[in-house]
């Protein structure tokens, strides 16, 4: 299984957060919400879980 990434450098922040998170997709989408919730101030809805899952991206595995 591949392993999802999702990074928030990639999204503008005034704290210019650079938190990466890296796992399985559900594992990955629920702690990106807890972050964006406790540290972003964003509210945890279905909206903000589906956004977070569209960002993921494929973890680049070193050959």
């Amino acid at each position: 299984m591949t392993r999802k990434v999702a990074d928030c450098r990639k999204f503008p922040s005034v704290m210019n957060c650079s938190l990466t998170i890296t796992g399985e997709e559900e594992e990955v989408v629920r702690a990106a919400s807890e972050h964006a919730v406790s540290v972003h101030e964003h509210t945890d809805s279905l909206e903000l879980r589906a956004q977070i899952r569209e960002s993921l991206e494929d973890e680049k595995v070193p050959a």
